[in-house]
């Protein structure tokens, strides 16, 4: 089938997702794909897809999204909007377009505690389990979505999958040769915006077909979108993605290879940044809903564009011995360090591929091998030092408190008494290798067993190189890294210099066994996590705040002022664990089961929190210990026809929980996450969904989910003990509500969706709540006439924030009440044509 026939089928609702039935994902790697959907077939508990919305039925609470329902949303838009569909899951845009970034939580687990995946390869970040969800891949080459609430595959290679999963499968390349194209231009719609924030995007791909005569065939695309930052007038998305498959079949009996690759190259600024509470301040009847754009400015000017004052510039000559200090104010027409103005890019790209092989008679093998590469920064203005930081009299090159001295004369104007503009970004490249391979025995059609082994390698290396900035407040390059300034020994000035190696290596298990209406379920994980350290700089404060000098000194002088700091080292930490996975299902009815599932989980400390404990002297106290949790899942299903519900309860109980929170302003402004522990804690929801198609052309969806959490002990911070014994967790929404309705009149389909998300505690202290918000989002489809070649061509309109509401964006919390966020994605619409070939 052409590739554009499968996306015309995939979004009408009269196709029933017939487009991908035979291939559904409900899992990570082919191997726990062809594990679980086998024991499906066999076992006839199919989930029937409902307008591409699909319950699988599993031990496990999982929900489907199938290009069905992915293609309705506006082109470009990131997965993790898309998925708020799904109970539970609980997301907020920074911005309409999906290309700025976000967070979310998934049953009030926030993103570092959800591992994601793209054909089984992981995305969280390797060091810190951070998700960039504005590098996902474009949506039009997505065949479906598994969200897991809760727990993970047996052989998933993560270290911190505590919170569930989401499993983002790429469709396999069509039989026909084909081409599909789209452009998109939209606009926010609402009062007060700036005027260019324009949203334009081009996607195009082309399916090979079979081009050999034994089944091999292929697809290419390429994607590029550009638009104006919604809150932010000096900042712009400039993003290009490349995405490409092939696909080799080897008989008949499902066995192949396939071979995937992604590129991602995005230049874009941090959407701005503000103190939640701040942000409450709007919510009140003076507040209009056009002074949202002007937030982030100072005195509601934007101080661009800028100049540097006369002897600030790197290389721009000055008054010859005056000691002019670079702003780093936020003021109308200084160049100075808001946080609006920092950029943010990043370069990232993977090959993935994936097998299957039939051994013998019973006997499969899978192999998905992968690679992936990152190369990005976050960061902003800041003064460069022309003279020396002195110790005892001896003078020193590099980054020593907060500041960077390079010992010569960096404006030319023959002195070197002047600070003058640079950036000092945080830089993070990691090569990342892995493979998930599995064995699965198929003893008879009602028991199957398979043996896995995970293997996750990943080199994080983490500078701050610091570059030169232009006259206009511009760095020479965003990346300082490929631009860096040099001191006068010709040595770099680091911010930060470390290296980190991610290491894990899994052995894993899983049964499965029918007898009549009942299905168990029996795994165990033992992963054995391995975090090498290497602090090439001096650890100053259990926060991790480091002095960095330049390659080559003699720091004896320095070592002898400063006996508290920890000096230049490497470290090895080790982490592993039996993790026991059971479950069942029991088909009480033809119709109707019940599902339960246990599983043992742990989150191994990320690298930042590994890093803070250098300060301290090896031994148990400073090697961080890592969250277990225990998992309860219960629920039930209905399934006949048109209809499809699942309603789950959940109880999850987590031991040595460590929190983290991110704040602009610490650092001396540059920034720093935050870390508390707050020992045990408890949480425990429900979740439920009903779909159903009263006729072949039209489709009610409602949603719908509770969260709650018990911290069990009151919190020691440097302010003195926190009560937070009986609160609950800050940052997550206590619940959130839906619907979702679609109906066709021929050539014309109609879909709109609404979704309440609750409050939010600011804070563990629980003393003050962020207020629930409402968002309406409307779509529509309207096939004008026939392609060319064949398939269609079609107009397609989606308008988000409906009603223009304001809200608090996403923010992870504090303990007792400082926390960050952006402001919710305003009012906006777009406009789509595509045409099949």
């Amino acid at each position: 089938m052409k590739f554009s026939s499968v996306l015309n089928t995939a979004t009408s609702a009269i196709a029933v997702g017939v487009a991908f039935l035979a291939v559904p994902a409900f899992a990570q790697s082919t191997g726990s794909v062809d594990f679980e959907e086998d024991a499906i077939v066999v076992t006839g508990l199919r989930a029937e897809d409902v307008a591409g919305l699909e319950i699988p039925a599993t031990p496990k609470a999982k929900q489907v999204l199938t290009a069905e329902q992915i293609q309705r949303a506006r082109p470009g838009q990131t997965i993790n909007d898309i998925i708020n569909l799904v109970p539970g899951v609980s997301f907020q845009n920074n911005d309409p377009w999906g290309s700025m970034g976000g967070g979310f939580t998934i049953r009030g687990f926030g993103a570092d505690r959800v591992s994601q995946t793209l054909d089984g390869l992981p995305l969280n970040d390797s060091g810190n389990y951070a998700l960039y969800t504005n590098q996902q891949v474009d949506t039009e080459i997505l065949e479906s979505v598994n969200v897991n609430l809760g727990v993970t595959d047996v052989d998933s290679p993560t270290a911190s999958a505590s919170g569930g999963t989401v499993n983002i499968r790429t469709r396999t390349p069509g039989d026909d040769f084909g081409l599909f194209t789209t452009m998109t231009i939209g606009d926010v719609l609402s009062p007060g915006s700036y005027s260019d924030s324009l949203y334009t995007r081009a996607f195009g791909m082309i399916d090979t077909g079979d081009f050999t005569g034994v089944g091999t065939k292929a697809f290419i695309s390429a994607s590029y979108q550009n638009y104006g930052v919604p809150y932010n007038p000096y900042g712009r998305v400039d993003k290009t993605q490349l995405n490409a498959r092939l696909y080799q079949d080897l008989g008949s009996n499902g066995d192949f290879v396939s071979v995937a690759g992604h590129w991602n190259q995005n230049r874009n600024n941090f959407a701005g940044s503000e103190n939640v509470n701040t942000l409450l301040g709007y919510y009140n009847d003076e507040f209009s809903k056009r002074d949202r754009f002007t937030v982030y400015t100072a005195d509601g000017q934007f101080p661009y564009p800028c100049s540097l004052p006369e002897g600030t510039v790197y290389g721009g000559g000055g008054v010859n011995g005056q000691s002019e200090r670079y702003s780093d104010s936020s003021s109308s027409g200084d160049c100075g360090a808001p946080f609006y103005r920092r950029y943010n890019p990043s370069d990232t790209g993977n090959i993935r591929g994936s097998s299957r092989f039939t051994l013998a008679d019973g006997l499969i093998l899978t192999v998905d091998p992968s690679y992936q590469y990152v190369k990005a920064n976050g960061g902003g203005p800041d003064d460069l030092r022309e003279g020396f930081f002195t110790v005892n009299g001896v003078n020193y090159t590099g980054a020593f408190n907060g500041g960077y001295y390079f010992g010569r004369d960096l404006n030319g104007d023959g002195d070197i008494l002047d600070r003058v503009g640079g950036i000092d970004p945080s830089q993070t490249r990691t090569d990342r290798l892995g493979v998930i391979a599995n064995m699965i025995w198929e003893i008879n059609d009602d028991h199957r067993v398979r043996v896995a082994y995970t293997w996750d390698r990943a080199r994080h290396r983490q500078t701050g190189q610091i570059a030169p900035m232009l006259a206009n407040g511009e760095p020479t390059d965003v990346f300082a890294i490929d631009d860096a300034l040099l001191d006068l020994n010709g040595e770099e000035v680091n911010k930060r210099d470390r290296l980190s190696w991610a290491i894990l290596h899994q052995v894993s298990g899983e049964y499965r066994g029918t007898f009549g209406d009942f299905t168990a379920v029996l795994g165990l994980r033992a992963p054995f996590f391995t975090r090498r350290l290497t602090q090439n700089c001096y650890t100053t404060s259990i926060s991790g705040f480091v002095d960095c000098p330049a390659p080559g000194q003699d720091m004896t002088a320095y070592e002898a002022a400063n006996p508290d700091y920890a000096r230049p080292q490497s470290r090895k930490y080790t982490y592993d664990k039996l993790l026991p996975n059971v479950g069942f299902t029991y088909n009480f009815l033809p119709t109707a089961s019940v599902f339960a599932n246990y599983a043992k989980g742990l989150s191994v400390p990320g690298t930042d929190p590994l890093y803070d404990s250098l300060y301290l002297p090896d031994g148990d106290f400073a090697r961080p210990v890592p969250e277990t949790t225990d998992s309860f899942d219960v629920g039930f299903r209905y399934r006949e026809g048109r209809l499809t519900a699942q309603l789950a309860g959940w109880y999850t109980k987590y031991k040595d929980r460590l929190a983290s929170a991110f704040d602009p302003n610490a650092n001396n402004g540059e920034g720093a996450t935050v870390y508390r522990n707050l020992g045990t804690v408890d949480k425990w929801g429900v979740d439920g969904s009903i779909a159903y198609q009263p006729t072949d052309n039209s489709l009610i969806y409602i949603f719908g989910s509770y969260n709650d959490s018990e911290i069990k002990d009151d919190i020691l911070s440097d302010g003195g003990v926190v009560a937070t014994a009986g609160n609950m967790e800050s940052g997550s929404p206590n619940y959130s509500y839906g619907a979702r309705g679609q109906i066709a009149f021929g050539a014309l389909e109609l879909g709109g969706q609404v979704k309440r998300t609750g409050k939010r505690w600011l804070d563990d202290a629980n003393t003050q709540r962020v207020p629930s918000y409402t968002l309406v989002d409307l779509d529509a489809r309207l096939v004008i006439g026939e392609g060319p070649t064949g398939g269609d061509v079609a107009l397609q309109l989606n308008l988000t924030n409906l009603f223009d509401e304001y809200y608090v964006g996403y923010f992870g919390g504090s303990l007792n009440g400082e926390s960050f966020a952006q402001i919710g994605a305003p009012r906006a619409g777009s406009l789509a044509l595509s045409v099949g070939f």
